[in-house]
């Protein structure tokens, strides 16, 4: 067993894992975070995206033991139900979701994106998104709730 301090959405804690425990499991079970999903389990598909100490990344290939003193948001810390991210709010508002086991990967993975995006084309921001997979959308509502985000961002001075 190794002792591993996290800030997970703010919030710091010391939790004993085992050497071969991934992040994902950890995140969903010692801090409650249920918007990380367990997709493919091996790193195809994004289900599980974070951002570690501000950088997307995969929970299901990171070992907890490997992240001591790691800075964690997840979908739980970016937004609430009063206060939604843009992006967040433009998934529901350009129907960018269906079924929403994917959706928090993609706006994990597509935030950095919409923040530093201007104008981008519909290739760029397909590339952006190009490492989670849907299987219900069709990708066009989250296209143009990538569009609707980077408007709002730029309408907010750059703020989300």
């Amino acid at each position: 067993m190794t002792a591993v301090m996290l800030t997970v959405n703010g919030r710091t804690q010391t939790v004993e894992v085992e050497d071969r425990r991934l992040l994902a499991d950890v995140l969903r079970n010692d801090f409650g975070c249920y918007g990380v999903h367990f997709g493919c389990s091996h790193g195809a598909c994004g289900c599980c995206t974070v951002h570690y100490d501000g950088v997307p990344r995969l929970s299901c290939l990171a070992f907890a033991a490997q992240c001591d003193g790691a800075t964690i948001t997840t979908i739980e810390g970016i937004g609430t139900d009063g206060a939604r991210h843009a992006l967040q709010q433009a998934f529901i508002d350009q129907h960018g979701l269906q079924c929403g086991f994917c959706t928090p990967g993609f706006i994990m993975a597509l935030l950095p994106f919409v923040e530093r995006a201007k104008e981008p084309t519909e290739d760029q921001i397909r590339e952006a998104m190009s490492g989670n997979i849907c299987r219900c959308t069709g990708y066009h509502g989250i296209v143009d709730a990538v569009r609707a985000a980077i408007r709002a961002h730029a309408q907010n001075g750059g703020a989300s």
